[in-house]
């Protein structure tokens, strides 16, 4: 059974968990990190609001169990989607999407392996 981590995000006052394997969270933090640095630069007047990520820690260590919740894999495809859709003119977008797709294609290859391997 691979072992897994929660990564705690926050939009306002609403707190979501992604859970992801436990090799894979860290990415997952710093590409939110390195993407609330970029959306400043961004000149699109429609960019959806990122939830800021606030936390990673153990399943153990969950304590409220009525948090939403969403696998990584579908999270990434998400994220993609709604970066995909910025109509971007001036700040090249394409470098934010790129570092989307390749977490996403790596965590889609974990679990290939994980579950099919």
């Amino acid at each position: 059974m691979p072992t897994m981590k929660y990564v705690l995000f926050q939009l306002g006052e609403q707190l979501s968990l992604v859970e992801m394997p436990d090799t894979h969270a860290y990415q997952l933090s710093a590409l939110n990190l390195r993407l609330h640095k970029e959306l400043d630069k961004l000149t699109a007047a429609e960019v959806p609001p990122l939830a800021r990520c606030i936390a990673e820690f153990s399943p153990s260590e969950l304590h409220e169990r009525g948090l939403p919740m969403q696998s990584g894999l579908d999270y990434l495809e998400q994220l993609e989607r709604s970066f995909k859709e910025i109509p971007e003119k001036s700040y090249p977008l394409i470098s934010l999407l790129t570092e989307i797709r390749a977490l996403l294609a790596q965590l889609e290859q974990w679990y290939e392996e994980e579950y099919e391997g």
